[in-house]
């Protein structure tokens, strides 16, 4: 099936070989698109980046661990395509000349990459919760001026973009984000006080790297995600709520001031947000997987339990301090979703630890104010991980 679309050509994907990464790179191939890829850029795994380089054929492939990269050096030997190793390098990649850039890299690491690309004018494919966590108005504000733009890829955010009229964007009433509601939707805080990781990272519906998938256990990223739904649609938090829906089936909604409610609707599959943000404007026809609403079954919605979900709680408060408290956050619950993954930590003390560390912080003003927002980020990440390690330290001591 060939695409007869004004699509773009030169295209860059950091975290290729991740689950965002390798949905995309499906996307294409099931798409049948023609793209020039300007760079492929990963963590650690030299191996699959190495697999997708021979098929995708990069002008460089780039390994953000200096280790593996005499390993993908070896894989690609004879090919012609460059390879480059460390953080700077995928820092450079970033900002090439490619059109479009898929941001995917998970965590803190994304930030400087987003950052980067945001100012070589690209179109970013935004999968990268931090870039716009930490520091989301000076993202956006550098999209803009370059003449690029930042297009929403997790499937919440990319369900409010999509309907999201911005000519009336001022007679929205709330902004719905949906939610799984994790493993832990129907379980009791006793359950959760002694769940282990491999229970902790057993999403119901997605296959998805650890952290992330503890992150949904918590719900810190439906955290998160409100702290992205508030810059990405200049929002207050009071107008965002979170809605569990274990079907997965509508991805957000939008309520307007005439009491009209549109959602976007879809089986869960990260491939079709994707595809918006790759034909944004447009519409990429490709072999979908489509919604039957008639064997969807009955959909269902249910308010998150403050109780055992305080991290949304955390996350508007974060949002309310505003600064730089939600890099703080971030990097809080970095640290605490390591220990409990390392069993230091039981998993109720997550979300504690994440508040200690901030209530420290805020007691000590202990939050960078530099104007450079990767640098200023980049400073409050550090103290946030020093404080959350003496809070892990201190409860794993008792």
């Amino acid at each position: 099936m060939g695409v007869a679309l004004s699509l773009p050509r030169k295209v860059s994907i950091l975290g290729s070989t991740g689950s965002i990464g390798l949905s995309t790179l499906d996307l294409f191939e099931q798409a049948q698109v023609e793209v020039e890829m300007v760079a492929l850029a990963a963590g650690r795994n030299a191996t699959r980046l190495a697999e997708q380089a021979l098929r995708w054929r990069p002008r460089i492939a780039v390994i953000e661990d200096e280790g593996a990269l005499p390993e993908l050096r070896e894989r690609l030997k004879g090919s012609g395509i460059e390879t480059a190793g460390g953080a700077a390098a995928v820092r450079d990649a970033a900002a090439a000349d490619a059109q479009w850039v898929m941001s995917a890299i998970v965590g803190f690491a994304g930030l400087a990459p987003t950052l980067a690309a945001a100012k070589a004018g690209a179109v970013i494919a935004l999968a990268n919760k931090e870039s716009l966590v930490c520091a989301g108005p000076s993202l956006l504000r550098t999209a803009k001026l370059a003449g690029g733009a930042v297009v929403p890829v997790d499937s919440e955010h990319s369900a409010i973009f999509q309907v999201l009229d911005p000519a009336v964007a001022a007679q929205v009433s709330r902004l719905i984000l949906t939610s799984s509601g994790g493993p832990f939707r129907n379980a009791t805080r006793e359950e959760m006080a002694a769940a282990t990781p491999e229970r902790a990272i057993a999403h119901p519906n997605f296959s998805m790297g650890a952290k992330i998938s503890v992150d949904s256990a918590t719900m810190m990223n439906k955290g998160l995600e409100v702290i992205e739904a508030a810059y990405l649609f200049s929002m207050p938090a009071e107008r965002i709520e979170v809605l569990v829906h274990p079907e997965q089936i509508i991805h957000s909604l939008v309520e307007y001031a005439d009491g009209s409610t549109l959602a976007q609707l879809g089986p869960p599959d990260m491939r079709p947000p994707i595809a918006c943000a790759f034909a944004w404007p447009d519409r990429l026809p490709w072999p979908a997987p489509k919604l039957d609403l008639v064997t969807a079954g009955p959909l269902t919605f249910q308010h998150p339990d403050p109780d055992k979900f305080p991290a949304l709680s955390i996350a508007k408060q974060a949002l309310a301090t505003g600064g730089q408290a939600p890099a703080a956050m971030n990097a809080a619950n970095e640290r605490a979703v390591s220990a409990f993954l390392d069993r230091r930590i039981a998993f109720l003390d997550i979300p504690n630890v994440v508040a200690e560390t901030l209530e420290r912080m805020d007691r000590t003003n202990d939050f960078s104010a530099l104007n450079d927002a990767v640098e200023s980020a980049r400073e409050t990440d550090a103290a946030a991980r020093r404080v959350a390690d003496e809070v892990v330290h201190d409860l794993a001591a008792a």
